[in-house]
């Protein structure tokens, strides 16, 4: 939609043109997207903190089938890329539509699944995580569902995160 800045009397819109009596100074743009079928990925960058002001991302798992993801919650990793003030130490939260958390993670290269996410990250096309980083990720498959993944700091900082999730083929 538009902020009232342009008004017309003389328009083109739903395939064509229009005269109007007065000036219309309010106009919602709808465009019609046909997507692939499968998720590739979702991210977003945010400005993280605390309670209210963590960084929250929502995806939805269709199908009737469960599906394996690569989710990722980085701050220090944005550090190579020029980002300032970056997250120091994210820590990566899944939770189902009941609320439950289904996963957690603080330092992804403290997980077990250490090769699961590495060939992930390659088969996504992602860039990597340096070694040792406080970065979070987690190679999960989930069920059909509604998902929400809320990334903040270990010690309650504030910083940079970018929250990702990858459909892995």
């Amino acid at each position: 939609g538009n902020d009232n800045d342009f008004t017309t009397t003389d328009g083109y819109m739903d395939g064509g043109s229009f005269k109007a009596s007065q000036n219309t100074d309010s106009m919602i743009l709808v465009y019609r997207l046909t997507l692939g079928s499968r998720l590739i990925n979702i991210s977003s960058r945010s400005l993280t903190g605390t309670g209210g002001d963590a960084h929250i991302a929502g995806f939805v798992v269709q199908g009737a089938r469960a599906k394996t993801f690569l989710v990722r919650g980085v701050g220090p990793g944005l550090a190579a890329f020029g980002v300032p003030g970056t997250l120091p130490d994210p820590v990566l939260k899944i939770f189902d539509n009941q609320n439950r958390l289904v996963l957690s993670n603080d330092n992804w290269g403290d997980s077990g699944l250490l090769a699961d996410l590495r060939a992930a990250t390659a088969a996504v096309g992602a860039f990597a995580l340096p070694e040792g980083s406080k970065d979070a990720a987690v190679y999960v498959t989930l069920d059909p569902g509604a998902y929400t993944v809320q990334v903040t700091d270990a010690a309650g900082r504030s910083g940079v995160s970018l929250a990702e999730v990858y459909e892995v083929p």
